[in-house]
Order: C-alpha cells, then structure tokens, then sequence
C-alpha cells in the first residue's frame, strides 16, 4: 500500500521548463517527455483547488546564449526568449495565478536550476517561496537529469523540505534518470507518484 500525501498550508508547486523546446518536435526535444503533461496538470489542478501557490520556471536565453553550439556550448540553440519555441505548451494548464521565473537570461550565465530564476519584477524564486512561507516544495518537470536535478539540489541546501513527483519528470538521457532521482533522494528530497497525492 503506496502511503498517500495530502496537501497543506505551506505547499508550493514548481513546474520546471515544461516548454516547447524539450518536448518532441522543439529545437531540443526529448522523445517521449510530453507523457509528463497530464500528471503536472493534475498537480496544477489540485494546487489551485487548494488556492496553493504554483511556478514555473523557463529557460529565456538570448538568441547568442553562451550554451549553444554556435557559441562553444553543448546544445543547440533552444528556449529564445519570446520565440513559439520557448512558450508553454497549450496542453499545459496554466492558473491566472501562476509565477513564472525565467532563468540563463544573459548571455554569459548558465542556469541548469531554477532557484535563483526571476520574474519579471526581478523577484526570485528564492525569495518567492520564502515570501509564500513555503515550508514543502513539489517539483515536476523537466528534465530529471538537468534542470530538476540542480533545481532540487538547490532547494535541498536553502534547507526546503521537497517532494519530487517521479512520473511527473522526464529525462535527457534514460540512463541519466535513475541516477539523477538516486541523487536527489540522498540528498533528502522525498521520491513519490502523482496518485499517491490527494488534494
């Protein structure tokens, strides 16, 4: 018998980069990874009912980022502030509420995670969930073996109490997951499914 979660005061949800550059057909795409959309839905949907708070954070690169190919870097060029490729999807529930945090967003800066990601009144996430009172974060997204990854190992040293949503993520590489969720456990974040949630 799985244990079950229940929502409270404190809670806040973070949806990493689910945009349209990592999902298929996007300047970075990962097969498969929009299979995540329904349960970060579900987990919108159950935070709103709850009036608890909801972020998403998004790479929002200039089209000269120092990470792509073209500049030295190991990706293509990928999630170009303002550009269709670095929207949200529409099959993506996005509350009236939500705070969106964009991250890399200069040139010469790397930003795998979202902790330190602004809005734009230049407010971080940081600051954010400690202006929320966040006690607990749950975080989905992608991808496990990246943004995830160091957005957790962040909210872990800030001393944050996590839970990653393990079937609401998706990985670059298949063989990066296990070690990434491996790593994130050791580092206390708590390891769960989007059933065993109730709101």
């Amino acid at each position: 018998m799985k244990k079950r979660y229940r929502l409270q005061n404190g809670d806040a949800l973070v949806v990493v980069d689910v945009q349209n550059c990592f999902l298929p057909g996007g300047s970075l795409g990962i097969a498969g990874s929009d299979q995540i959309i329904a349960q970060v839905n579900r987990m919108i949907r159950l935070f709103n009912e709850r009036n608890l708070p909801v972020a998403f954070s998004r790479d929002w690169h200039p089209p000269d980022h120092s990470s792509f190919e073209q500049q030295g870097g190991p990706w293509p060029a990928h999630g170009i502030a303002g550009t269709a490729d670095a929207d949200f999807p529409p099959e993506l529930s996005k509350p009236d509420a939500v705070m969106v945090f964009s991250k890399a967003t200069h040139r010469e800066h790397e930003e795998y995670s979202a902790f330190q990601a602004k809005n734009d009144e230049g407010l971080s996430l940081r600051v954010w969930l400690e202006q929320m009172n966040t006690t607990r974060v749950w975080v989905c997204g992608l991808a496990t073996d990246y943004c995830v990854l160091n957005t957790v190992r962040d909210l872990r040293r800030a001393g944050h109490a996590v839970i990653v949503l393990t079937d609401a993520v998706y990985a670059v590489h298949a063989n990066g997951a296990e070690q990434a969720l491996t790593d994130m456990a050791a580092r206390g974040a708590e390891m769960i499914e989007t059933d065993q949630v109730e709101g």
